[in-house]
């Protein structure tokens, strides 16, 4: 028997994964000195509380079907599990700045460790998707992973424009 998810329960974990990234960014902006990091830093936090919102949006208009549990889980042990990857596959649920940023935090730095965990994302939802069945919401997993790729885009183009 294959191990089957709902966009409900994946959505719930996206939820937690881009709390997390919240947390990733305001971690970076208090790490940082520079006032210009520190905007950016505090944009992006703000970016990830705004796909928070999209996520909750998606699973709001999830149909009965979507949000049908695929196991008898009486405990929840599927969504601790979930809940479990999300704090630790993408962006850690404990975070200490001063052990992921180093002493003195640049810039570049925390914006190559948030490029490689949204990848990391991505990797993560396509290789969930497939646990998806179709009738259980896979198209919105899809729509994960386009939010996902598009973190990926913006943060290169972010990257791109800091100077050597």
């Amino acid at each position: 028997m294959s191990i089957q998810f709902s966009a409900d329960e994946i959505l719930a974990t996206a939820e937690r994964i881009e709390e997390n990234g919240v947390a990733f960014y305001a971690a970076g902006c208090d790490a940082v000195s520079d006032p210009e990091a520190k905007t950016l830093l505090r944009h992006l936090s703000s970016w990830e509380v705004s796909h928070v919102e999209i996520f909750k949006a998606m699973r709001h208009a999830l149909t009965a079907e979507e949000r049908t549990p695929t196991v008898f889980d009486p405990d929840d042990q599927m969504a601790l599990y979930l809940q479990s990857m999300a704090d630790r596959t993408v962006f850690t649920a404990k975070m200490n700045p001063g052990e992921m940023f180093g002493p003195e935090p640049e810039l570049r730095h925390i914006l190559k460790l948030a490029l490689e965990r949204e990848k990391d994302a991505v990797v993560f939802y396509s290789g969930i998707r497939d646990m998806v069945p179709a009738r259980l919401g896979r198209d919105k997993i899809d729509g994960i992973i386009r939010e996902e790729v598009s973190h990926v885009a913006m943060l290169e183009k972010h990257l791109g424009s800091l100077q050597d």
